[in-house]
C-alpha cells in the first residue's frame, strides 16, 4: 500500500507517524527494547499527546534477528500464527554488547547496531558491511481515510540490489518496481495475483526478510520510495525477521529451519503422472485405455490421477465415486494397479499409484453438507448461519479446519478412499476464503484468509502420513503460504496452453523455490485450451526435467498420441531420461528436505557471484549440476546463458564453453541440458520406473575434472538403505574412483572420450588414464 504522494507529501486523508528518536531503552544480555518517539523531544511537554513506539530486537535462532514494532499493545490477539521453530531449550541465540550510546545485538555473523543518541536508525551488518538499514520513515504507522491502522517498515535497497520471492509469482522475476499483495487468490498464472503467497523475500545482497504475519501484507518494492522496500500490515504491530546468508542457499537453509523443512516425497511420486483432465468425458473404459495406451507405447507411468468428475456433478466434495461412471471403484483400482504393476492384482507396491482430486468445499447437494452443518463443521457468518455461495459449487460451504472435530471428520472421509486403493490427493483450491465469517477457534478472519490453506493441506498430508507411513505422503497442492513447503508437492495452477504461459509458469516456480519450497510442478501442455503439438512436445521436455511431472488439461486430454507420433517419442524418451536421473534427482530432493534448497533452482542459487545469473528466469539448475533451458519457441530457437567453464551437453556430448550467451536451435529430441564442469553425475540403470535400487548398475558420468579435483557422489536407496558412496579424484592424467556400499556392478563413463569402465560386484576401485578429449 502506498501512503505517500511522491517524495514530499502524504496521500489525501493519510496521517503517518514515524520513529524519530530513541527516548529510552531496556537491555538484557540477549535482547533490547527501544522506545521511539515520533517527534523530536525538546522538553517534557513534547512527551505529551504523542505516540511512543515500542521496538523489540531479539534473535530467535542463530543468524536471524527479529524486530517487532508496536503502537498500541492492548489489541486482542486472536491468531492464527505461523508456527516457528526456535531453539527447543530456549537458549538465547543473540548477545548484546553496549558501548556508551551504541547497542549491538549479534548472532552468528549478523549484527544489529543502534546509536541511541542519534536519530532513529537500525543497521544490519555482516562481514564488515551494511546489509540494509531502517532509517527515517523506516518504522511507523499510518491511518487511512477509512480509519484503518497500518503498521509499516522500510528497508534500504542498495545500488544494484535485486529482490526475489514473495511466493509463486508470475510477474517479472525480480520484484523491483512491483507492488505485491500477500493475499490468496485464484487468479491463474497470467496476473499479479497468486495461489501461493509467502511474506518472505531474499535479495542478492546476502540476506532475506520474513514478515511474521499470516494475513494481508502489502509490499512496495522500490515502487513508492525507489530506494527502499516497504511492507505494511493492517495491525497495531509489525514483526519481521532478517535472515543472514550470506549465500542464497544459506538464507533458505536458515529460513526453512525457522518455518519448516519440506518433507521428502516418496520416490514413486517423481515418475510421470497422467490425468483424466478436468471437464473431459471419462469412465473406467477411458481410463483403462489411457493406461494401456501408455504401456503399449512403452511410456512408463507412475501415477494416474482422477480429476473432479470422479464424483457426481453438484456434489463436490462427497468423496463418493459417481456410481453411473465408476460402479466398482475398488475393483477398478485393483485392475488398474494390476495391469500397470507386476501383473498381479494390486501390483507390487512399486506399480501404478492412484491420485484423486479433492477440495475443502462442500456443495449443498452433497449429503455431507447437511451432516457437516449439523455437527458445526462448516464456517459460519456472524449471525450463526452457514456461509455459502454459488461460485464453483452451488450452495457450497467451507470446512472449518480450525475445529478439531472437523479435521478428524474430514480425515476420516479420506481414510475411506485410502482403503479403496487411493494413494494420494490433489488438494485443489483453498484460496477463496471469506472474511465476513466466524471461525470455530475465534481466529481473526483477515489473518485466516491466507492461513486456511495451511490447515487444509496439513490435515490431508498428516492423514496420508499416518495411513501410509513416514515418507509415503505426497500431495498435489495448489495453494500455500509460509510453512506450506512442509507438505509437498505444489503445482503452478491454471495456465494457458502457449509458450508464453510456459515461460510464466517457470517464473512462478523459480520464485516459489526462492520462497522456501523445495518441490514444484505444473500442467504439462498447459491447462486452458489445447496446446499445439509444438507447445506440447516442448512442455513435455520441461515437465520431465522438473521436480514432479504431470500431464493435465482442462477441456482436452493430454495423452501424447492425441498430438502426433513424435510427441509419443518425446514423452517416452524424456520419461526414461528422468528415471535414469533418479539417483541424482533424489539426492537433490534430500537436499531440499534437509536444507531447503529447491530441486529446481534459479541460477542465482548456484552462481551468486555471477551478476549475469541474477536476472535469469528462462533457465534453471536442476539439482547442483544440470543446467536446463526449456525451448520456448515454435521453431526450436533458444537463447541461454552458460556460466564459466566448459560444460557438457548431456544428450549430445557437445562441449559448451562459458561464460557467455548462446543462441541455438534444437529438434524435439533435445534442448539445452548441460552438465556442470567438474561434476560426477550418477545415472541409474533402469529407464522404465522411478523406483528401483539406484545403487545397482549405476553409471558415474565424469565431466571435465581438473587436476586435483575430488568429488564425492552419494547414491541413495529408495527404501532408506545405506547410500552407496563414490569418491572420484583426478591426479594428473589419472582418474581414480573408490566405491563404498555399492551392492552390484557399477560403471564410470569418461564423457569426453566415451571410455566406459565397469566394476564387477565387490570391486571397490577403478582407475583410468585420461585421453586428450577428457582433459
Amino acid at each position: 500500500m502506498k501512503f505517500t504522494d511522491g517524495y514530499w507529501l502524504m496521500r489525501d486523508g493519510v496521517d503517518a507517524s514515524y520513529a524519530t528518536e530513541i527516548t529510552d531503552t531496556r537491555v538484557t544480555d540477549d535482547r533490547f527494547t527501544l522506545y521511539a518517539a515520533v517527534r523530536h523531544v525538546r522538553h517534557r511537554g513534547d512527551t505529551l499527546n504523542a505516540p511512543l513506539l515500542t521496538v523489540e530486537c531479539f534473535s530467535p535462532v542463530e543468524g536471524v534477528i527479529g524486530v517487532r514494532a508496536t503502537h498500541h499493545a492492548g489489541t486482542a490477539d486472536r491468531g492464527p500464527h505461523f508456527a516457528l521453530r526456535t531453539a527447543p531449550d530456549g537458549t538465547p541465540a543473540g548477545k548484546v554488547h553496549r558501548d556508551g550510546s551504541l547497542l549491538e545485538l549479534t548472532t552468528g555473523g549478523l549484527s544489529l547496531r543502534v546509536d541511541t543518541a542519534a536519530p532513529y536508525r537500525l543497521d544490519f551488518t555482516a562481514g564488515g558491511r551494511t546489509l540494509t538499514s531502517v532509517a527515517a520513515r523506516g518504522t511507523g504507522f499510518a491511518t487511512t481515510p477509512d480509519g484503518a491502522h497500518h503498521s509499516l517498515a522500510q528497508l534500504s535497497l542498495d545500488v544494484g540490489e535485486l529482490v526475489y520471492g514473495l511466493g509463486e509469482r508470475f510477474t517479472p522475476f525480480t520484484r523491483n518496481g512491483q507492488r505485491v499483495d500477500i493475499w490468496q487468490a485464484d487468479g491463474g498464472t497470467a496476473s499479479e495475483q497468486a495461489y501461493k503467497n509467502v511474506p518472505f523475500h531474499l535479495t542478492n545482497r546476502g540476506y532475506g526478510v520474513f514478515v511474521n504475519h499470516p494475513g494481508h501484507v502489502s509490499y512496495e518494492v522500490g515502487s513508492e520510495a525507489v530506494g527502499r522496500l516497504q511492507f505494511s500490515v493492517e495491525d497495531q504491530s509489525l514483526e519481521f525477521y532478517l535472515v543472514h546468508g550470506p549465500s542464497p542457499k544459506e538464507i533458505l537453509d536458515r529460513y526453512t529451519a525457522l518455518t519448516g523443512r519440506p518433507a521428502l516425497p516418496p520416490a514413486w511420486s517423481f515418475g510421470l503422472w497422467l490425468s483424466t483432465s478436468f471437464t473431459t468425458s471419462y469412465d473406467e473404459e477411458t481410463v483403462t485405455r489411457f493406461v494401456r495406451g501408455m504401456a503399449e507405447r512403452e511410456i512408463p507411468l507412475g501415477v494416474f490421477h482422477f480429476d473432479c468428475f470422479w464424483m457426481r456433478a453438484y456434489q463436490w466434495c462427497d468423496f463418493t465415486w459417481d456410481p453411473e461412471v465408476f460402479p466398482d471403484p475398488e475393483g477398478m483400482l485393483r485392475r488398474l494397479k494390476g495391469e500397470h504393476g507386476d501383473g498381479k492384482e494390486g501390483g507390487d507396491g512399486n506399480g501404478l499409484k492412484i491420485c484423486v482430486w479433492i477440495n475443502p468445499y462442500l456443495a449443498q447437494k452433497s449429503p455431507l453438507f447437511e451432516e457437516a452443518t449439523r455437527l458445526g463443521y462448516l464456517v459460519r457468518r456472524p449471525d450463526g448461519s452457514v456461509w455459502q455461495w454459488d461460485m464453483w459449487q452451488a450452495g457450497m460451504g467451507l470446512v472449518d479446519f480450525t475445529h478439531p472435530g472437523a479435521r478428524e471428520w474430514y480425515a476420516d472421509k479420506l481414510r475411506g478412499l485410502l482403503g479403496q486403493g487411493v494413494d494420494c490427493f490433489k488438494t485443489d483450491f483453498g484460496e477463496r476464503v471469506p472474511t465476513d465469517v466466524v471461525w470455530h477457534d475465534g481466529s481473526d478472519p483477515a489473518r485466516m484468509h491466507n492461513y486456511y490453506t495451511h490447515l487444509y493441506n496439513r490435515t490431508v498430508f498428516e492423514t496420508l502420513a499416518a495411513a501410509r507411513g513416514e515418507g509415503e505422503a505426497v500431495l498435489f497442492a495448489r495453494s500455500a503460504t509460509a510453512g506450506g513447503q512442509q507438505f509437498p508437492v505444489h503445482w503452478g495452477g491454471d495456465c494457458e496452453s502457449t509458450f508464453g504461459a510456459m515461460a510464466e509458469s517457470l517464473r512462478g516456480g523459480l520464485s516459489l523455490g526462492l520462497s522456501g519450497f523445495g518441490f514444484w510442478s505444473h500442467d504439462i501442455g498447459g491447462f486452458e485450451g489445447t496446446p499445439s503439438p509444438e507447445v506440447f512436445k516442448r512442455w513435455v521436455q520441461f515437465g520431465l526435467l522438473s521436480s514432479h511431472s504431470r500431464l493435465h488439461g482442462s477441456t482436452s486430454y493430454r495423452v501424447p498420441w492425441d498430438f502426433d507420433e513424435e510427441a509419443v517419442a518425446v514423452t517416452r524418451d524424456f520419461t526414461r531420461l528422468k528415471h535414469r536421473l533418479m539417483p541424482y534427482l533424489y539426492r537433490a530432493a534430500q537436499q531440499a528436505a534437509s536444507h531447503g534448497t529447491p530441486v529446481m533452482r534459479a541460477m542465482l542459487l548456484e552462481f551468486p557471484d555471477d551478476p549475469a545469473c541474477h536476472t535469469l528466469d528462462r533457465q534453471y539448475m536442476l539439482g547442483d549440476d544440470l543446467l536446463v533451458a526449456p525451448v520456448l519457441s515454435a521453431d526450436g530457437t533458444v537463447e541461454y546463458y552458460v556460466p564459466d567453464g566448459e560444460w557438457t551437453h548431456l544428450l549430445s556430448g557437445e562441449r559448451v564453453r562459458g561464460p557467455g550467451w548462446r543462441r541455438e536451435r534444437f529438434g524435439f529430441d533435445s534442448l539445452p541440458l548441460l552438465a556442470r564442469p567438474g561434476s560426477v553425475l550418477p545415472f541409474g540403470g533402469v529407464p522404465d520406473s522411478a523406483v528401483y535400487d539406484w545403487r545397482h548398475d549405476v553409471t558415474l558420468r565424469v565431466h571435465r575434472l581438473r587436476d586435483g579435483d575430488a568429488v564425492t557422489t552419494r547414491v541413495p536407496a529408495p527404501d532408506g538403505a545405506a547410500d552407496a558412496v563414490f569418491r572420484t579424484r583426478r591426479e594428473g592424467s589419472e582418474i581414480r574412483v573408490e566405491a563404498t556400499g555399492a551392492p552390484g556392478p557399477w560403471h564410470v563413463l569418461l564423457t569426453g572420450s566415451g571410455t566406459l569402465l565397469t566394476a564387477a560386484p565387490g570391486v571397490r576401485e577403478l582407475s583410468a588414464h585420461l585421453g586428450a578429449a577428457d582433459c
